[in-house]
């Protein structure tokens, strides 16, 4: 440990009695951290721990009581540490570490979605990683995948007995869980053939396991299928549930009522913004119906197509790469990006992902991925249609900037040279920071305009970002309503459509996505409204400084949650 005093505390020297907390705080982080990863293999895996790529969690109710016990002896371990003994930064540690346990062991006992939510218990990520990833040598991977695709069976048939005991499932859950299994059969196919066709010596160790996985898939999609019609469990947590799930996902002071007083205000200046845009947009004075009519134009004279998507991606991110050096935003980061399709087996969530090699692997070259997905094959011409007009090639361009340069993909780079005395930091990345960094960093850039001197790009983009911080705003109206409030399909879609201006297929994907999470949504407004906050505080107090050095300081502490990054930052309390 370092010598030099702690700043809060008060200039004195170094504490024996302090040290000795801090070493054992340190201890105790790891050992709990690691009890934490080897539990969740597939998070664990995510996070470039591979030490345990070979397994499947185990769901079975005995393995929850085990679970809750590890649980609850973490909170202990973690109370028995005097936190006013522990440096600034390792008081955050701490709360992070108390809010990951804590969390865990209320959706573990209170929430349970493992009895009601097939998602919960379809290990898809955890095949895609093996497959789709290099971070593990070819021979050491196939093993891997052998492995899990052996402990599949198993893992679906408790699943299943889960399930079959719970309260009931939802069928939007249902639904979406029959696509992806079917996405994991897909994924357990070619691309595992082509990874055989480079290890041909361990196709007899593999396939006999990826066939009998398959065949398990199938049977538990075909299962799922067959409770389609019989699934109603009421996807909407409930004011109560929502609270506490709000609580643990924000790691924020704001209580439901006020984040809806908040965003609804936001959405009455944001919706008068918007006019305005448009109004300069079409170079008239605004009328009724106006932000609709000029959105609608921009949408068909940008539109995407099946053909176009990616490459309209591929553009925007390209651009992006020599933007973001031009106008000094932040550090860029030292990894390729690459934009892919998403792989089936992931869809059904969300129709971008950013994916980065995990912030506990080793320092190499894998790239990280930014995922797109087309709309699905299922959908009727005319929703399809509605689809590549809502992601027209204006819009794509704000995705970018959220989901790669200079919003995930490089804050992802920032956190995972994040150094400290324990990992803790760097497997415990705060949604709402990485949510709110990339909503920041749209607004950020918007305002640097997409090119110099190009005005109507620069109003363009300005209309389709403030289209997008409509979308933030709206996902928290919807995230509160939805589940504390009981908000209806046809208010949703009123809500989208007419007052978010929507096409109409985005507007069915958030209705589902709203029923299929809780809380996550409002990570985008809350996180936005807080790395807002704190940009324009610490400009305040470090004058002069450049742009580049003020958002590298607010990437320089790993993902905390924004209130904890406040306090690292030294700004105090907002």
């Amino acid at each position: 440990m370092s010598a030099t005093p702690d700043p809060d505390s008060g200039g004195r020297g170094p504490d024996p009695g302090a040290n000795a907390m801090t070493d054992r705080f340190h201890d105790a982080g790891e050992r709990i951290l690691d009890a934490l990863l080897e539990d969740a293999p597939e998070w664990a895996g995510g996070l470039g721990d591979h030490r345990f790529a070979d397994r499947l969690a185990d769901r079975s109710a005995g393995a929850d009581a085990r679970r809750a016990a590890l649980l609850t002896d973490a909170l202990g371990a973690l109370d028995e540490i005097d936190d006013l003994l522990l440096p600034t930064a390792d008081r955050v540690d701490l709360e992070l570490l108390r809010n990951r346990v804590s969390a865990d062991l209320w959706r573990l006992t209170e929430l349970r979605p493992h009895t009601w939510d097939p998602l919960d218990q379809l290990p898809s990520a955890a095949f895609d990683a093996l497959v789709s990833r290099a971070a593990l040598p070819l021979e050491e991977r196939l093993r891997a995948l052998a492995a899990r695709c052996a402990a599949l069976p198993d893992h679906l048939a408790t699943a299943r007995a889960r399930l079959e005991e719970g309260p009931g499932m939802p069928r939007v859950h249902v639904e979406t869980a029959v696509d992806r299994a079917h996405g994991l059969a897909a994924l357990l196919g070619a691309d595992v053939d082509a990874l055989l066709e480079r290890a041909p010596g361990l196709r007899a160790e593999v396939a006999p396991a990826r066939a009998a996985a398959v065949a398990a898939v199938e049977e538990h999609a075909a299962w799922l299928a067959a409770r389609r019609d019989r699934a109603t469990g009421d996807p909407r947590l409930g004011a109560r549930a929502y609270a506490a799930q709000l609580w643990y996902t924000l790691d924020s002071e704001l209580s439901e009522d006020v984040l809806l007083t908040r965003a609804e205000s936001d959405l009455l200046a944001t919706e008068e913004e918007i006019a305005e845009a448009a109004a300069a947009y079409e170079g008239r004075p605004r009328r009724p119906g106006q932000v609709r009519e000029v959105l609608d134009r921009v949408a068909a004279e940008h539109a995407t197509t099946a053909a176009t998507l990616r490459p309209a991606c591929e553009a925007a991110l390209e651009h992006l790469h020599a933007r973001v050096r031009e106008v000094d935003f932040a550090t860029p980061p030292d990894r390729p990006v690459r934009i892919i399709e998403m792989p089936a087996s992931r869809r059904g969530l969300a129709v971008a992902y950013c994916d980065p090699p995990g912030p506990l692997a080793p320092p190499g070259d894998e790239p990280t991925l930014v995922a797109v997905a087309p709309p699905p094959d299922s959908w009727p011409a005319a929703r399809r249609a509605s689809f590549y007009r809502e992601y027209n090639a204006a819009m794509l361009r704000n995705l970018m900037v959220h989901e790669a340069l200079p919003g995930h993909a490089l804050q992802s780079a920032h956190a995972a040279g994040h150094t400290g005395p324990t990992r803790i930091r760097r497997a415990l990345g705060s949604g709402t920071f990485v949510e709110g960094w990339a909503v920041y960093a749209e607004d950020a850039m918007a305002g640097l305009g997409w090119a110099d001197g190009a005005d109507r790009d620069d109003r363009l983009l300005r209309l389709v970002r403030l289209k997008s911080r409509l979308r933030v705003v709206i996902n928290a109206v919807l995230d509160v309503r939805v589940h504390a409030h009981g908000m209806t399909e046809a208010e949703a879609m009123a809500l989208l459509v007419e007052r978010g201006h929507q096409e109409e297929g985005e507007a069915v994907g958030k209705w589902r996505r709203a029923r299929l999470t809780s809380a996550q949504l409002s990570t985008y407004y809350v996180g936005y409204r807080e790395m807002s906050d704190l940009a324009r505080d610490l400009a305040a107090a470090r004058p002069g400084a450049r742009r580049r050095d003020l958002h590298d300081a607010l990437l320089a502490h790993g993902a905390p949650p924004p209130r904890h990054l406040r306090t690292l930052l030294g700004l105090g309390r907002a």
